[in-house]
């Protein structure tokens, strides 16, 4: 069989956060009733004109410094023509050859979705460009409805150069692009709301050659986790048509993620298809460099800056630092957490090995969680004092899950509060050893593992309460 290279390329299409659409003052949100968020203006009645959102415009400039992009000083919108029910003007409001933001890159690295590492790369991002949405099409048996609130939203879809080669670093590049703009404010990039959606370009040519094969566009993915399922069926698709000889046409294809397949749309069009030409409606949009200066000062901490100061700042290792910066909330509730405590490297371990879990048992975000940072700190700084054991932490981390009550209420309510008194812990050894005679002579034969064992035994005599190390001392002078 023949060996292939596999090209990938991603279209991400990231809803802007702002207020109002793109070319009016129509609410940009989710969840309304059905063709409620509409007016002449998107609904593409004739005569009206288009205003542009200056804050979409801007954010979208953010997302291109955050990204390392140059910014263009000279920008246009243009008409992109086709014929679809979604489209209420039977043209979109894009960009085309002046776009706002060209030649970026994105950082991937680390494990791949697949649990296989990933060598560190940059993959390059082509351009950054803004558009307005499409309405919604859904379709039931026999007919379809469209929901027009999402028409004329603020839209913006970054283009990667064909730089992935595996369907572990389009993933791990898509991470990097949701996180990027989650850091920027720019969008919550939730997928089941449409605010994050993705094409994907795939090719394959015989390896070493330099000329790329057929391109196939892939649609309708709806998760990540779809991105990654569809090129690995992709990869192996292309690679047995071409074993066959035959031949590959360009063609847009859509997936089925019940099923796990792709399925032929239509053939794919051309650029010349589109019939690009600037929008007579809307002047073209210049930025001056003072202008761009002051959206570069007000950039946030991008995710590689954060984890590499997690690392300098609070001492933790580099894949603790890249758990916790996957997702900005979670790395925003550490960072608030963790400067209140002596220790920062057990508030990232009670996160990720603890909260992270809770979370996703009981299906809720962050924002949701009854456990504050103060309270996590206060409870972890409890366990630094020695007022209460590493083992009573985890019963008081339920209890806050549950109720969200503080740490130090929780533990004068159960009376939780660690035994330190030499004496009282003697009288628990005393017992274990009383009842274990068999094991302690293990113990003195040699056996030192048996040691657990009674501290076990006292830990259950103690019901959690008995100081861990002091336990261990007692034991051992009593026993040698």
């Amino acid at each position: 069989m023949q060996k292939y290279d596999v090209v990938i390329g991603l279209e991400v299409h990231v809803k802007v956060k702002t207020a109002s659409k793109m070319f009016c003052s129509c609410a940009n949100q989710y969840g309304a009733e059905p063709n409620t968020l509409v007016c002449p203006v998107c609904m593409g009645y004739p005569g009206v004109l288009p205003v542009p959102n200056r804050e979409a415009i801007n954010k979208t400039v953010l997302a291109g410094l955050m990204c390392g992009c140059k910014i263009s000083p000279y920008s246009k919108f243009d008409r992109k023509s086709y014929f679809y029910p979604d489209m209420p003007k039977n043209y979109q409001i894009s960009q085309y050859d002046l776009p706002f933001c060209l030649d970026g890159t994105i950082n991937v690295g680390g494990k791949g979705f697949s649990g296989k590492d990933l060598p560190e790369k940059q993959i390059g991002i082509t351009r950054i460009h803004l558009e307005e949405d499409v309405a919604k099409s859904t379709h039931f048996a026999g007919y379809s409805g469209i929901d027009f609130n999402r028409a004329g939203s603020p839209l913006m879809e970054i283009v990667s150069e064909p730089d992935m080669t595996t369907p572990d670093e389009a993933y791990a590049y898509l991470t990097g692009v949701k996180q990027m703009m989650q850091y920027a404010g720019i969008s919550n990039c939730d997928m089941e709301k449409g605010e994050l959606r993705c094409d994907v370009n795939i090719s394959l040519k015989p390896a070493g050659q330099k000329e790329f094969g057929t391109k196939i566009e892939l649609k309708n993915l709806n998760s990540f986790r779809a991105v990654h399922k569809s090129l690995i069926f992709e990869i192996k698709r292309q690679a047995k048509e071409l074993d066959a000889g035959n031949q590959l046409s360009q063609e847009t294809r859509g997936w089925n993620d019940d099923k796990s397949i792709s399925y032929l749309m239509r053939t794919k069009e051309s650029e010349s298809d589109y019939r690009y030409f600037p929008e007579p409606d809307l002047m073209p949009v210049v930025f001056t460099d003072d202008e761009i200066n002051a959206i570069r000062q007000n950039m946030p901490e991008s995710p590689e800056n954060k984890k590499e100061r997690f690392v300098e700042q609070y001492n933790l290792t580099a894949y603790d630092a890249m758990v916790l910066c996957q997702d900005k909330k979670i790395a925003d509730y550490f960072d608030k957490s963790a400067e209140k405590v002596s220790t920062p490297k057990i508030v990232a371990n009670w996160i990720i090995s603890e909260l992270l879990r809770e979370l996703s048992d009981a299906g809720i975000s962050i924002e949701s969680c009854l456990i504050k940072p103060d309270m996590l700190a206060d409870m972890i700084e409890m366990i630094n004092n020695k007022i209460i054991s590493g083992k009573i932490a985890k019963q008081v981390f339920s209890e806050m899950f549950k109720s969200g009550k503080n740490p130090k209420d929780i533990v004068e309510e159960k009376g939780l509060v660690q035994v330190t008194d030499s004496s009282a812990i003697e009288a628990f050894v005393d017992q274990a050893i009383a009842d274990n005679a068999s094991q302690v002579q293990q113990y003195k034969d040699g056996n030192e593992k048996i040691l657990q064992y009674f501290v076990g035994q006292v830990m259950k005599l103690s019901r959690g309460k008995a100081n861990p190390q002091l336990v261990v001392e007692i034991l051992k002078n009593k026993m040698s």
